[in-house]
């Protein structure tokens, strides 16, 4: 709907006031102008809104502000996320791997002596020291790193994992193991 001439010439002769009032909100030039060009596509489209004989620069400013506040409301939700890296933190990986390993490892480790399982579980899924977890386990710090190393070997030996290093910098056997433990303990 094209507005009547007076409302028109009306709009036209408030845009400079628009553009600085837009400007003392925004700070931005650009961004006033793109506000400014907003407030008077909503005018027009809400031209049936306004009440001839009323103030039509209040009625426009009235329409700027609340225009930038709701975009400025909007943005304070939102993060740029130029090159996709924070995005990218919010994928959720699938886990239908982690639980085949899970099931895997859970399966392997009661194959395990009970003194390899409590030093492996210790070190590698409490993350412990070895002076702590020999603390634990009441016998030397070689016996425990010893006790570790032969259980990694096995372990990595029954889930056919290339080597060791595998079992050890992967962060899915690590919460695999705990949560076996975890398993374990709680089915006593």
């Amino acid at each position: 709907m094209t507005p009547d001439p007076s409302v028109q010439s009306a709009m036209v002769a408030t845009i400079p006031q628009l553009r600085a009032f837009a400007i003392s909100l925004c700070r931005d030039r650009t961004h006033a102008d793109d506000l400014v060009q907003e407030t008077l596509l909503r005018a027009c489209a809400n031209i049936a809104r306004f009440q001839p004989g009323t103030n039509m620069a209040a009625w426009l400013f009235t329409i700027l502000r609340n225009r930038y506040y709701s975009e400025h409301r909007k943005r304070r939700r939102e993060i740029e996320d130029v090159n996709g890296a924070f995005a990218a933190t919010l994928v959720i990986q699938p886990d239908q791997i982690a639980h085949v390993e899970y099931g895997e490892l859970r399966a392997a480790l009661p194959s395990l002596s009970d003194a390899m399982r409590d030093a492996i579980i210790l070190v590698g899924a409490c993350g412990l020291s070895y002076e702590d977890a020999a603390r634990i386990c009441d016998c030397a710090v070689g016996t425990i790193k010893s006790r570790v190393h032969r259980a990694r070997e096995r372990l990595a030996a029954m889930l056919s994992l290339e080597g060791v290093a595998d079992l050890v910098e992967d962060p899915i056997p690590q919460s695999v193991i705990a949560r076996a433990e975890h398993w374990r303990s709680h089915t006593r």
